[in-house]
């Protein structure tokens, strides 16, 4: 099983695997169905990649040996450290995701605010939030004097929020996401915090972004998301966000060529599945189409003269997804169980699949930058 079909194969892809051999990562693009090592010297990191004038032609162009056949290498057990096995793509990249970008998804940070992370309170007011300020959001650019109107409108209604603020005022939200090195790739378990009662899994676009702001490429994310954590303050983001396995990115990054620029990414359309051990399936969706701060934006007010990250980033975009169907208790919505199998995928990104546990049940994370570093300086790559 492969998380690429052959008609996406056309494109140019850059990730990471795991090489038992070296007891370390290697950069790796595909080519003829064949995962291709291309570390070397002049380019020991995925970030050395993205920082070139034109990583695809880079990728295209360089020189390496097969590693096995995509099919095989993408069935191998994630974590197996005597196999060779996906890794999420970034590297040295800063992890930095944005919340709070599409319309609906806004709606539903006013409710989990209001509701104070109460789901069965969240249903109560969910029918008086949604009609006064549902649909009106959808079409209004955040920051514009539009969105100022409706602001003060909201503000008279008493239904203000942080999350509004973030969502159409001027400053888009971002933050960190995750830990260097720390992310999950295709196949491996996730994370949830176990003070968790009310979690959804979060199906996102998420760029690769050079040190000087340029955006090189972009594949998917799940920004496993903690909605009675978050929603009891917004001062618990960091808790809500950033713990043990709690960030997937994957499968492979599709760099900008011929073939894929960030207008593909202005309209994926990505599909989520996720499908319980009880039998439970939901479906989902986020059209990017509908997104309400164009990407090159987010990145503006991420990487600038007011913020460097000389290793670059991945940045998530955020998300229109928000969960409401019901799995147990009526009016109480979805919540993850333990053993959830999360699929989000889109045409020319493929497929990011992931299996949910508790943080504190998943490997422990162990392999930081200083690791890295020593062994690439073993293998004689700087």
């Amino acid at each position: 099983m492969s998380f690429l079909d052959t008609s996406e194969l056309n494109g140019t892809f850059l990730g990471r695997v795991w090489r038992p051999e070296v007891n370390g990562p290697a950069a790796v693009t595909l080519r003829d169905g064949q995962v291709i090592d291309i570390t070397s010297k002049t380019a020991p990191t995925v970030r050395d990649i993205c920082e070139m004038d034109d990583p695809a032609a880079y990728v295209s162009a360089a020189a390496g040996a097969s590693l096995g056949t995509l099919a095989d290498i993408a069935s191998a057990t994630p974590g197996d450290l005597s196999a060779v096995h996906f890794l999420a793509p970034c590297d040295l990249q800063s992890v930095k995701a944005c919340g709070v970008t599409f319309a609906s998804s806004m709606v539903e940070r006013v409710i989990e605010e209001q509701a104070a992370g109460d789901p069965q309170k969240a249903e109560e007011i969910r029918g008086r939030v949604g009609s006064a300020i549902g649909e009106s959001l959808r079409n209004i650019k955040a920051g514009s004097e539009d969105a100022a109107r409706v602001k003060q409108v909201l503000i008279a209604e008493g239904l203000w929020s942080q999350y509004l603020e973030v969502g159409i005022g001027p400053d888009a939200e971002v933050f960190s996401k995750a830990q260097v090195l720390s992310s999950m790739g295709p196949g491996a378990d996730v994370g949830l915090h176990p003070i968790s009662k009310w979690n959804n899994p979060e199906p996102e676009v998420v760029l690769a972004v050079s040190s000087k702001g340029r955006i090189v490429g972009a594949t998917l994310g799940n920004d496993v998301n903690l909605r009675d954590v978050e929603g009891r303050s917004a001062l618990l983001l960091s808790k809500a966000k950033d713990n043990n396995a709690s960030c997937s990115i994957g499968p492979m990054f599709r760099l900008f060529d011929a073939t894929f620029s960030l207008d593909d990414v202005r309209k994926a359309e990505l599909e989520l599945k996720v499908e319980g051990p009880d039998g439970f399936v939901l479906d989902g969706h986020s059209s990017m189409r509908e997104i309400s701060r164009d990407p090159e934006d987010l990145v503006r007010q991420t990487v600038g003269r007011h913020h460097q990250y000389p290793d670059g980033i991945v940045l998530f975009l955020g998300t229109l997804f928000a969960p409401t169907k019901d799995r147990d208790v009526p009016g109480e919505g979805f919540t993850h169980k333990l053993g959830d199998v999360v699929t989000i995928s889109a045409p020319g990104f493929g497929k990011l699949k992931n299996t949910v546990r508790l943080s504190t049940e998943c490997p422990e994370w162990t392999f930081g930058i200083s690791h890295l570093m020593r062994n690439l300086a073993q293998r004689d790559l700087i």
